[in-house]
């Protein structure tokens, strides 16, 4: 359907555009709302504020079509009556803001006041936060409408969202059934690219929320965290479950990079970031992310690097030399210690009393999960901790810095993930899994390889759209930057996302 002029008009100038500039793909999804409802963050807030179309049509159609996709288990909790009131209060003019009536999904780790926040695990099942996640909390009062809590990995510990516990159940990934849909934050991906809703939140601990984009053909941003405080863009402080203060973070998820960047900007209050040009921009290309990649992925990811050199942006072929080495120094220790000290200190901040650690970890239902619990509550890797937090997690970021600054580079550009989604595993959670008909090799480890030093480094990171893999699967691209440079990352992706295109609708 073409999109009249008056409604690109009125989205460049709501998204920061000037006239003549390139313009997001918005087009319409009649499967997932009503034919007359636009299918961009941006151009519903545009509908419903021009009266065009009502924020009941809208949540309504967004919550029948998470109903007719029920079976993929996107969702933990759906929150239909208090979303239908909501959207009738911005009908009536009683609720307004910049997003008013725009339908978002939340991740079921992120603290909702007014529904349970279960972290995927049976002992947080009816687990009920005094307050709002602060990131949660400025989305709402700009008068966004949570339809529902979407499913996860238990506990965030995981990239598959094969979930066990008896009340959430495996995420399947909406272009095959069969496949997972990635994670931790699988169940706000399927939901985006299930057409249910435009964007929603995520969390990012070593890539939940650009490995799951990746593999269901959205977009996937994790903020910059560098070493917390000033340097954290978005501050959640014990209002998430949590794996590890020095690397979770909140991420917006979307269907294009304007829905991600529009939230980003009502996040943190600054304006609306715009495209920048591509010509002349300069990205590293770091072989140690770009070997070993599946056959389909590595074609894929390539040929949209081609379109980026044709586009006029400057690829640099330069390493970033020792880094998965050093990255391996970081990762576990991080994730498998601070659990001890933060979960606890969640419980308390969130008023939830009566569960303890232990409790935790002794309900919890996926294999994968268990077993990664059983190192926390040994504390493993406690004696290591200190020795990475004051010597190897500065010489991780050393290797970064001395990367970019030293061959000026805008951003590193890699694959997300270095295959597409591999099958679901409902015996273990998280498996193994095969590159080109090679050895079995860990599930996990594989599928976060390119996402986790960025993470532990504390960088931004934004993961887009590249295309489709013969098989129908969907392939992400990566850029990584600088902390603070989340601004010029998302301008990036505006340009990036309109050279590449958006994915095909999956067909469920």
């Amino acid at each position: 359907m073409t999109v009249s002029h008056s409604r690109r008009d009125i989205l460049k100038s709501s998204i920061g555009l000037a006239a003549g500039a390139a313009l997001p793909s918005l087009g319409f999804t009649s499967s997932a709302m009503a034919d007359t409802t636009p299918s961009t963050a941006t151009d519903i807030v545009a509908a419903i504020k021009a009266k065009k179309t009502t924020a009941v049509s809208v949540v309504k159609a967004a919550l029948d079509r998470a109903e007719q996709l029920k079976s993929l288990n996107a969702f933990i909790t759906l929150n239909r009556d208090a979303a239908l009131a909501a959207a009738a209060q911005v009908d009536s003019g009683a609720k307004t803001g910049p997003l008013a009536g725009l339908p978002i999904v939340v991740k079921d780790n992120i603290n909702t006041k007014d529904m349970p926040t279960s972290g995927g695990t049976p002992a947080l099942q009816h687990a009920q936060p005094k307050q709002n996640a602060p990131s949660l909390q400025k989305l709402l009062d700009a008068g966004v409408i949570v339809i529902g809590k979407t499913n996860m990995h238990e506990l965030a510990f995981g990239i598959t969202s094969t979930n066990l516990s008896p009340f959430a159940g495996p995420v399947k990934n909406p272009y095959d059934t069969t496949r997972i849909p990635g994670g931790s934050s699988g169940g706000t991906a399927v939901a985006v690219a299930g057409r249910i809703v435009t964007c929603g939140l995520g969390t990012d601990t070593g890539g939940s929320t650009r490995v799951p984009a990746a593999l269901c053909g959205i977009v996937g941003f994790r903020p910059s965290v560098g070493n917390g405080g000033a340097q954290r863009r978005y501050n959640d402080d014990h209002m998430v479950v949590p794996i590890s203060h020095t690397r979770d973070t909140v991420g917006p998820m979307g269907r294009t990079v304007a829905d991600v960047a529009l939230l980003d900007s009502v996040i943190t209050g600054t304006a609306m970031v715009t495209a920048q040009p591509l010509r002349g921009k300069r990205l590293g290309i770091p072989a140690s992310f770009w070997n070993g990649l599946d056959k389909d992925t590595e074609s894929v990811a390539k040929s949209a690097r081609a379109k980026l050199a044709d586009a006029g942006v400057v690829l640099i072929d330069v390493d970033t030399v020792g880094l998965m080495e050093q990255n391996a120094k970081v990762s576990f220790p991080i994730a498998l210690h601070e659990p001890i000290a933060d979960i606890p200190a969640y419980l308390k901040a969130s008023g939830i009393e009566g569960i303890t650690l232990a409790d935790i970890a002794g309900m919890i239902a996926s294999p994968d999960v268990k077993g990664a619990f059983g190192a926390i509550t040994a504390d493993a890797f406690g004696k290591a901790y200190p020795d990475v937090m004051s010597v190897q997690r500065p010489a991780l970021q050393k290797i970064y810095e001395t990367y970019f600054s030293a061959n000026n580079l805008d951003g590193m550009l890699f694959p997300t993930t270095i295959a597409p989604a591999p099958p679901i595993d409902t015996a273990k959670g998280s498996g193994e899994m095969t590159i080109n008909g090679g050895k079995p090799v860990p599930t996990f480890d594989t599928m976060i390889r390119n996402t986790d030093p960025g993470s532990n480094a504390g960088l931004p990171g934004l993961s887009l759209f590249a295309g489709m893999t013969p098989g129908g699967l969907p392939v992400g691209l990566e850029i990584d930057g600088p902390v603070d440079s989340d601004a010029k990352l998302l301008g990036l992706g505006l340009a990036i996302e309109a050279l590449l295109g958006d994915a095909p609708a999956p067909k469920v």
